[in-house]
């Protein structure tokens, strides 16, 4: 695989790859290399993107002083090493190995520590991780768009009184039971047709992309988003269908009933068609799967027990959380927000939620998520100017 055309990317920006990280040959996008002695900042993309999705922030961030690093995380775009074999061993995409992919990253570029570690969406987690795991290594961390709870408890007080056995969550047979049945999109991620659905999508994964870009942006009107009651079907079921899907539809079908018309999309200035042709083209290759598992690695709760190492454990190094006010990713789990700022993180020092901004923060507002990150690093006293 080769590296990224120089001009697909802003000027400032260069693709390269990282050999023999965590088993992995790890494609990065890099800003502010010109010269040495620059502090660190990484940057950790969700799902669908890639390392792309940074493309107009890291700009701005190397301009103001920083090394920027963006990999393609594993299972995803041009790194490889990784298995996306639906059957295969879904170990290695549980999130403390992404910290070790991190980890390894920061190491072979020759820092000690980074200055931020900066994760939206999937990549939000991988980055809370990170700094709850390694706050000697990650000095300081921003949360976009997806809130952290915590690590997992641990059973207390079960000496005496053994602990109760875990109860089956009713939420997916509930779902189903709506007189509008309805299912969560993390479980239909996590099922075997998901990655065909939406690499053979009937539309074709070109404008799949564009619907579900689309429909979790501001340009699409039905995000109005406010907090849920709780994790009950019918709060659910408030949530638009790419959250909480129609029972028996696909996620390609789902997203292609709110297509933006051509008017639309030629007015869309945070996503053209150049560039969302360059999402589409890695992923008609490399298909979904490898982003798919680490939902698998979720839902399964099979790696609750390690995670619960880190019981009680509260993230103390430097944080902020930024999100588009139109974004419904900040209320899908009812009350994960308030306990971001009550118990997982202990040292808070901004909560931005972006006005115009849908779930995609950094592509559809660069500039005022730029300069939220930089008054953050600022508070850091890790700016370098």
């Amino acid at each position: 695989m080769d590296a990224i055309s120089s001009d697909i990317l802003p000027p400032g920006i260069r693709s390269r790859f990282v050999d023999d990280i965590n088993g992995l040959r790890v494609h990065v996008l890099e800003a502010g290399f010109e010269t040495t002695g620059r502090p660190c900042v990484l940057l950790l993309h969700g799902f669908p993107e890639l390392a792309y999705s940074w493309r107009k922030v890291m700009p701005m961030l190397a301009a103001a002083g920083y090394h920027v690093i963006a990999p393609d995380q594993r299972g995803y775009g041009r790194t490889t090493g990784w298995d996306a074999d639906y059957d295969g061993d879904i170990r290695p995409f549980r999130l403390l190995n992404l910290v070790r992919d991190a980890l390894g990253l920061v190491s072979a570029f020759g820092y000690r520590h980074v200055d931020a570690v900066i994760g939206h969406d999937f990549g939000s987690s991988v980055a809370a991780w990170c700094a709850l795991v390694r706050p000697d290594v990650f000095r300081s961390v921003a949360l976009m768009s997806a809130p952290f709870a915590g690590p997992p408890p641990l059973p207390f007080d079960t000496a005496d009184k053994p602990a109760a056995p875990t109860a089956e969550d009713p939420i997916h047979r509930d779902l189903a039971a709506l007189p509008r049945p309805r299912e969560h999109y993390q479980w239909y991620y996590s099922k075997r047709c998901a990655n065909a659905d939406m690499q053979h999508a009937p539309q074709g994964v070109h404008n799949f992309l564009r619907g579900y870009y689309h429909q979790k942006s501001a340009d699409w009107p039905g995000n109005t988003p406010y907090p849920l009651q709780g994790w009950t079907a019918t709060e659910l079921a408030k949530m638009p269908t790419y959250y909480v899907m129609d029972l028996g539809r696909t996620m390609a079908e789902t997203v292609a009933t709110e297509m933006p018309s051509a008017q639309q999309i030629g007015a869309c200035k945070w996503l053209p068609e150049r560039e969302l042709a360059f999402y589409a083209g890695e992923y008609a290759r490399t298909g979904f799967q490898g982003g798919l598992q680490w939902y698998r690695c979720g839902t399964s709760g099979a790696f609750n027990a390690e995670q619960q190492t880190w019981s009680g454990r509260s993230i103390d190094v430097p944080s902020c959380f930024i999100s588009g006010r139109q974004d419904w990713g900040i209320h899908q789990r009812p009350g994960v927000l308030d306990a971001m700022q009550t118990k997982a993180c202990s040292d808070i020092r901004g909560m931005h939620l972006i006005d115009r901004a849908g779930h995609w923060v950094q592509q559809e507002q660069p500039a005022e998520v730029s300069r939220l990150l930089l008054a953050f690093l600022k508070t850091t006293q890790t700016s370098p100017g």
